[in-house]
């Protein structure tokens, strides 16, 4: 009876210890569960704070507290861990090397440093490399000082004359060519040398009629004020018809001396320069007005070249042009600026500007292409090579020296750019050292340790939410 007692008591004792070991995990209870943040299983190291999908279109998963809790504790002392990140995505992280699964680029070996302290992972205006980080990220530096750069606006040009320099060769009144002294485009010509001569009976009334007026006021000069007068004012008339008429004063006083009308006219040419187009051939009737050469004075040349709009502020009315062209190979001509077009070319977006040069050795021809410089002196500011300024389309980022291993941002307001490098209007100052090559690694890894920080500080935040 004693025997079955024990029996019975030592199976009720065993029962118990089973049903305090089994029971919890065959009828757990179900607490509320602390989410820490939400993942693609697919692409490792994804996280966010709300549920949704992932970049690569994949519903996002919880993970809780309490599945992260025993990693977190076995990893808390542990070594170095090495990981593999996306150098654009740096929330991308793998065990092993492969492709972002985001954009496909190569993943990069990172060391997650345990001992670096929480407060220098949320700095996000330092990051640490070592000099053998450094070698291998081809990192390299330059000191920023203070200059006075000198930019250059580059424009192709095109050789025009000069508008005030032309002139067109017309008839004044209608007639037959019957002879032309410049027979061929391009030939020189000297301010009176003759350049046509024409048949016009128009002409020859003309002169018919200034004979008569001269005969008629001769013989009633000596007459009453009031018949001299007449003659006086005929007289005039007829005179200023003959000038207006292409008539020169040689031409007129010989007519007055001779007294004999001439069958034809000679027309002088009223200014010195080249023949830019004929027009006509011997024998033609011209009418009244029509042009016979056109004639251009190419001592004085223009050019006119188009300027980007965003850079004609820097242009001025007077400013000096450089122009060189390869038909003269180390020539350079220099001119200014006498004219700012008012208006844009909507298909390229830039403004005519004519430059002014003195051709007194007939070098720049009509319609040759030139490379035109204009060089604007810069005021002294701090300037770095181009290559140290990061800009991420909002902001402009300089990466600054401060030790051996130490390297943080400086915000900076940028100024003009000429050649390699560019002005720094404000957030350096002259004499740091600056990142000029391997900044975007640092900008990657100054990203990668924000994101790092966000995500613990949102981690460490909701569980003591919990435990609250």
């Amino acid at each position: 009876m004693n025997k079955n007692i024990i029996i019975i008591a030592s199976t009720v004792i065993l029962l118990a210890i089973i049903g305090l070991f089994v029971y919890p995990k065959v009828f757990h209870s179900n607490p509320q569960r602390t989410i820490l943040y939400w993942t693609d299983p697919m692409i490792p190291g994804d996280r966010s704070d709300q549920p949704g999908k992932s970049p690569m279109g994949m519903e996002r998963v919880p993970v809780y507290a309490d599945e992260v809790k025993s990693d977190s504790t076995l990893d808390h002392h542990s070594s170095p861990k090495e990981y593999y990140t996306c150098p654009m995505h740096p929330s991308v992280r793998s065990d092993k090397p492969g492709a972002c699964p985001v954009c496909g680029m190569t993943l990069v070996k990172r060391t997650e440093d345990n001992g670096i302290p929480g407060e220098e992972h949320r700095a996000m205006e330092n990051v640490t490399l070592s000099p053998s980080k450094q070698v291998l990220a081809n990192v390299s530096t330059s000191i920023a000082k203070r200059s006075s750069l000198e930019k250059e606006i580059r424009a192709g040009g095109r050789i025009d004359y000069a508008e005030p320099n032309f002139k067109h060769i017309s008839t004044r009144f209608p007639g037959r060519l019957e002879k032309l002294y410049l027979s061929y485009t391009g030939q020189k010509v000297n301010k009176g040398d003759p350049v046509a001569e024409i048949y016009s009976p128009e002409a020859i009334s003309a002169q018919q009629e200034y004979l008569l007026a001269i005969d008629s006021y001769d013989q009633v000069k000596d007459a009453a004020e009031v018949i001299s007068s007449g003659a006086k004012s005929l007289l005039d008339q007829s005179r200023q018809k003959l000038v207006l008429w292409g008539f020169t004063n040689d031409q007129i006083i010989d007519l007055e001396k001779t007294k004999t009308v001439k069958d034809t006219l000679i027309i002088y040419s009223p200014i010195a320069g080249t023949v830019i187009k004929k027009n006509v051939d011997p024998q033609h009737y011209a009418a009244a007005g029509e042009d016979i050469y056109d004639i251009a004075d190419l001592s004085t040349v223009w050019m006119y070249a188009d300027v980007y709009e965003y850079e004609l502020h820097w242009l001025n009315i007077g400013q000096h042009v450089y122009a060189t062209s390869q038909a003269y190979p180390g020539t350079v001509f220099t001119g200014e600026i006498t004219f700012i077009s008012p208006t844009i070319d909507p298909s390229t977006r830039t403004a005519s500007i004519r430059v002014e040069f003195p051709n007194r050795r007939s070098l720049l021809k009509l319609e040759m292409f030139v490379d035109a410089s204009i060089k604007i002196k810069l005021p002294e500011t701090v300037v770095v090579p181009v290559s140290a300024v990061l800009s991420t389309g909002e902001r402009q980022v300089v990466w600054v020296q401060k030790d051996q291993t130490a390297f943080e941002p400086h915000l900076v307001r940028i100024g003009a750019r000429a050649g390699d490098f560019i002005q720094i209007l404000e957030g350096l100052i002259e004499g740091e050292t600056v990142v000029t090559s391997g900044g975007y690694l640092l900008d990657s890894e100054s990203q990668m340790q924000a994101t790092a920080s966000t995500s613990d500080e949102h981690s460490t935040k909701k569980v003591e939410t919990h435990k609250h």
